[in-house]
This record gives C-alpha cells, structure tokens and sequence, in this order.
C-alpha cells in the first residue's frame, strides 16, 4: 500500500509456471503495470507441490527468476493479477494450494475493493483458456476484489488467431512449450497490467 516514504501503487502479479511460458506472459503485463506513471509491478511465484513419495524439500528461495509468494504480498499490494497454466480446464495445484490458504485475508476484508486480473497459458488453443480464467476469477470475487477484463477496445482482442480473452490475458503455447508469445497475445498481456495499474490508481483517488 503506498505510504509517505513509498507513495507507489504495487501490483502483486502472482503466478506458477512450469514449462515458462506462463512466467513470459508475467514479465509482459509487468511491463503493462510500470508503463503507469505511480505504479510498480511486482512479481511473485508459488513453489511446486510434492508428492508423499518424493522426499525432496523445494528451496526456501527460487535458484532463478520471482521470488516465492508470502501473504504479506497479498496484504499490501494495491491490486492483483493471477497467472496459472491450465490443469484439466483450472488453475494449476500449487496456485491453488496458495489461494486455498488465503482465509486469514478473507476474515480481514483485506483484498476488498481492489482491483483483480487473471491471465493463463495452454498446450493447446481450445485446452480450457477461459474456464481455467473463470475458475480463478472466483476465489477473487470471494474476496470482494474488482475484477478487470479485457475490453474490446482492444484491437488485438478481435484480431488474434491465437491467446486472448475478455477474461484475461492468454498464450496458446503449443504441446511442448515451442510456440512463441504472438504480437497480439503480447499486446493484450502488456494491455491488462496497465488496465490494472490504471484503475487502480483511479480507485486511489476516488
């Protein structure tokens, strides 16, 4: 939240990904976010979930790239966005695992009235884009959050023969990750987190 000695927006832009893909699409809304005059993206991960059979321990800290989440994260920043590849239609496991253990922030109110996005990467173009981005709009609209989409105002979102949905940002990336990041599912990635910023700096002031 911003204060007298960091009077910056910071937007929490929390994702897992596994193969990357989900991690290029993040780095391109976070651009989106600081192309705002007043805000910062900040960038955050989840670790990968262990089976019971599998007595590695994930590492306190990522070797490379976003940091692991902390609920602190979630406590201070001004708004939201939520990146997952898609599992079987939802969010992937550990996203969830993290969202799942949010009660304490519920019971606060203390996600209320900030503004929320979600964006997802597939193997596949019809794999589930939108029911996975639907899926995680919910636990948000659970707390209170103002969910922000994608308008058709945007060109790309008319143009694309690729990723890119009113519910938000998306890369179709191919069975083995091979596909690159379009020009239209980059434009929309980078047009929802200054969509995000944007609105959020409006509610500040309003």
């Amino acid at each position: 939240m911003p204060t007298a000695t960091d009077p910056l927006l910071h937007i929490l832009i929390l994702y897992y990904s596994q193969h990357g893909s989900t991690a290029e699409l993040a780095r391109l809304i976070a651009h989106g976010v600081d192309e705002v005059a007043g805000a910062s993206a900040q960038l955050r991960t989840v670790p990968a979930l262990r089976s019971v059979a599998d007595s590695a321990v994930a590492k306190p800290v990522p070797e490379s790239g976003a940091a692991y989440v902390e609920i602190d994260d979630l406590q201070n920043c001004d708004g939201l966005i939520l990146g997952s590849p898609t599992r079987f239609g939802n969010m992937a496991a550990p996203l969830k695992q993290f969202i799942d253990g949010t009660s304490p922030l519920w019971l606060a109110g203390a996600l209320v009235g900030k503004p929320a996005a979600c964006f997802t990467a597939t193997g596949s173009l019809h794999g589930g884009q939108e029911s996975t981005l639907l899926s995680m709009l919910l636990p948000l609209l659970h707390h209170g959050m103002v969910l922000v989409g994608l308008p058709y105002t945007e060109a790309a979102l008319s143009a694309t023969q690729s990723g890119g949905t009113p519910y938000g940002a998306s890369h179709f990336a191919g069975s083995r990750g091979e596909l690159p990041i379009t020009a239209d599912e980059r434009a929309l990635a980078h047009a929802l987190g200054k969509r995000v910023a944007t609105i959020a700096l409006k509610l500040r002031t309003a």
